[in-house]
């Protein structure tokens, strides 16, 4: 599991895009999985991990379509 300190969506982004699957936590947001490239919402969301979930996973599409 790796700790993420600050909010960075294209940091975080880039570690779950070379990782493809693993958890993470983000401090001040919480706990979560990634698989096939993609963040995964908790099992109990609340509006700021839906915010997270979809911001960084716009990120990873961003980083996939500037390296093809």
């Amino acid at each position: 599991m790796r700790l993420f300190k600050r909010y960075t969506p294209s940091m975080i982004a880039k570690h779950i895009s070379r990782l493809f699957k693993g958890r993470i936590y983000i401090d001040g947001i919480g706990k979560f999985e990634f698989d096939q490239g993609k963040l995964m919402l908790p099992e109990q969301a609340e509006p700021r991990h839906y915010r997270t979930v979809k911001e960084i996973n716009q990120e990873i599409m961003r980083l996939k379509y500037v390296h093809a």
